[in-house]
């Protein structure tokens, strides 16, 4: 005789009465909820495509982000061979490689010993005639360029963070482009701002004769002519070499300056940067400092006394929404190499809401035909089949919400599939109870071999669509995978709810009624 133990009735109710506490919230108003609930107690979160917003697709620019590797790898060069008194001439980075030229042929085995060590990401070459190249090993390549897009999605999750948006949905695609997905921005030209950005600060010394040498349109070995950031202030003549990086901030923020009340934005130095930013003020009183980001100068004053505490700030004719928006930059951190935006798309609040009146419409409609079929076919068996329907949706729901899975248009279609699929193992179930029933077995008897001898196909035939939605959700993108953790999640609910809630209906039924004959 079939009997269903306390503590089983027991787990299973506090399972459908959980289901319908956690899946509550998303029959109520998503802004008041938001406002009034606890955070652990959400409704789902709706996809760009279901709420609007904005997508943008990225590519990162892999190849400046090696010129500017091996920009930055020649100092090790010029280091080396002053190192060991070598001469050379026309050390630069050309056609993607460092090059150079000995000035005596006879220093050519110390040149090869001298750069061995230091540059060992390199292929050093140098010819007969002293001309000599350092090109970047294959493996380094790739490996910088997997590091350069790995990066760049963590410094764009940092900065869409620092942004406030909600749920965003940030995502490499393919070997060097990355998706970002921002439900409800409705202002993508701001955020496009602050992706595309490189935020790459570094402080460097102005050439003393920096405005004669601008007006000779002459710029010296080792320097380089670099825009102003604020419009109408002339070009500067600013030194290659980098005294001090963004890498070396604690903390950016922006304020106002106690003087003159216009924004700036204040920043400090961790202890090394600090010590650094000290020893520079300290040993250049005089000159003029320049605070450069992104190749375009944002302020370059004179250093009157020297700067101890790591403590400074940007000033330079900033708006405040531009102040807030470089301190965002410069705690996000700089990106490895440029993005360039390679499409964009804009999904209005009327288009989502078109899409969940439509889902929904679908979801009612086949969750309407599902229970009359099975009321018509099953009578007494499809009202159990059919509230086993309705718990499998509640389910669903409170699960996604619980989990903070995000529902696409997609996830709507595979909601309605789910539906449709959520009634498979009752008829195998019931058609299985009916031949028994045939065959002349008693009652309890046929309910027991019904769900036992089911259950190895259910469970087949359910496996096999959870391996599908499975490779759905590895192999694709965005919306697939939405429909992908959907359909999954509807499966393992219907198992749930068509064998387990179903059969102890069935039995407690059965308990109450003694029936002497069923219509199955």
């Amino acid at each position: 005789m079939i009997q269903i133990s306390k503590w089983k009735l027991m787990f299973l109710s506090a399972i459908c009465v959980l289901g319908i506490f956690f899946a509550s919230p998303n029959f109520f108003d998503r802004e008041r909820v938001q406002e009034t609930f606890p955070e652990w107690l959400q409704p789902v979160n709706l996809g760009l495509d279901l709420q609007g917003g904005s997508q943008l697709l990225l590519e990162v620019d892999v190849e400046a982000g090696l010129k500017d590797y091996l920009d930055g790898s020649v100092d090790g060069v010029r280091t080396a061979f002053r190192g060991d008194k070598i001469g050379y001439t026309g050390l630069g980075v050309r056609k993607n490689a460092i090059r150079f030229k000995l000035r005596k042929l006879e220093d050519r085995d110390r040149a090869f010993r001298v750069l061995a060590r230091p540059m060992q990401d390199f292929e050093i070459a140098i010819n007969e005639q002293g001309q000599g190249q350092l090109v970047l090993k294959p493996e380094v390549i790739r490996e910088r360029k997997s590091m350069m897009v790995r990066q760049s999605i963590e410094i764009v999750r940092r900065r869409i963070d620092e942004y406030g948006t909600a749920e965003p949905n940030i995502q490499q695609q393919g070997e060097g482009r990355i998706l970002v997905q921002l439900p409800g921005v409705g202002d993508p030209a701001r955020v496009r701002q602050l992706l595309g950005k490189t935020a790459k600060m570094t402080f460097r010394m102005v050439h003393p004769d920096s405005h004669v040498l601008i007006a000779k349109n002459r710029v010296p070995a080792g320097y380089e002519r670099l825009p102003s950031e604020e419009e109408g202030l002339p070009d500067l003549i600013i030194g290659k070499r980098i005294l001090l990086s963004g890498e070396n901030l604690v903390s950016a923020s922006a304020g106002f300056h106690q003087e003159n009340n216009s924004p700036i934005v204040n920043f400090r130095f961790d202890a090394y940067g600090g010590r650094k930013f000290a020893d520079i003020t300290r040993k250049n009183r005089g000159r003029r400092f320049a605070i450069v980001l992104d190749n375009k100068v944002l302020s370059a004053p004179r250093i009157n006394n020297p700067i101890p505490g790591g403590q400074a700030y940007i000033e330079g004719g900033f708006t405040v929404q531009q102040t807030t928006d470089l301190a965002l930059l410069m705690r996000a951190g700089a990106l490895p190499a440029p993005l360039i935006v390679i499409e964009e798309r804009t999904v209005g609040p009327g288009l989502g809401a078109d899409s969940i009146a439509a889902g929904k419409m679908a979801t009612v409609i086949a969750v309407i035909l599902v229970a009359v079929f099975m009321l018509l076919v099953y009578t007494f068996f499809g009202v159990v089949a059919n509230i086993a329907l309705a718990f499998n949706l509640i389910l669903l729901i409170a699960i996604m919400s619980v989990i903070g899975a995000t529902l696409t248009l997609p996830g709507i279609a595979g909601i309605a599939l789910t539906i449709g699929m959520a009634v498979d193992a009752n008829v195998l179930i019931y058609e299985r109870i009916r031949e028994e029933v045939r065959n002349g077995h008693k009652i309890l008897s046929a309910i027991d071999a019904g769900y036992t001898q089911a259950m190895g196909t259910i469970i087949d035939s359910n496996l096999t669509t959870l391996i599908g939605a499975a490779l759905l959700f590895i192999f694709g993108t965005g919306p697939i995978r939405g429909f992908a953790v959907t359909l999954s999640i509807g499966i393992l609910v219907s198992m749930f709810t068509a064998i387990s809630l179903t059969r102890v209906i069935v039995v407690l039924w059965y308990h109450w009624r003694r029936p002497t004959r069923i219509a199955v």
